[in-house]
């Protein structure tokens, strides 16, 4: 990730969630603002009801490494959370990363050319 922060602040969460617009599939649900930097925030939240910890901290590097390979798409100066539902414990890795790019582009978060 490049030119990515995490997100970490539990204030900063909230915040995205209270005033960001979000998009929902079966798989993922992304909830982007606008912030002041010139870079990208990401936060990637996944619960316990998805399953144990190994399975949750697998769903969490396949988002991240999702988020890594098309980064370059996505415009700058956004906080973007990307919260995963049960079903992405069981799906394979293209379906993710095709429901985050799916979800992105309705929310205007990525650029029209591809890098």
């Amino acid at each position: 990730m490049k030119q990515t922060v995490s997100i970490k602040l539990n204030r900063d969460f909230r915040m995205i969630y209270k005033r960001g617009k979000s998009a929902v599939s079966p798989v993922l649900a992304v909830y982007a603002r606008k912030n002041k930097l010139s870079s990208n925030r990401i936060g990637i939240t996944v619960s316990t009801k998805v399953g144990k910890a190994v399975v949750r901290n697998r769903v969490r590097r396949r988002i991240r490494e999702a988020y890594r390979i098309n980064e370059g798409r996505f415009l700058p100066g956004r906080d973007i959370i990307i919260v995963s539902r049960v079903r992405a414990a069981s799906v394979p890795f293209c379906e993710i990363e095709k429901n985050l790019l799916k979800l992105s582009e309705g929310l205007g978060l990525l650029s029209e050319e591809k890098e």
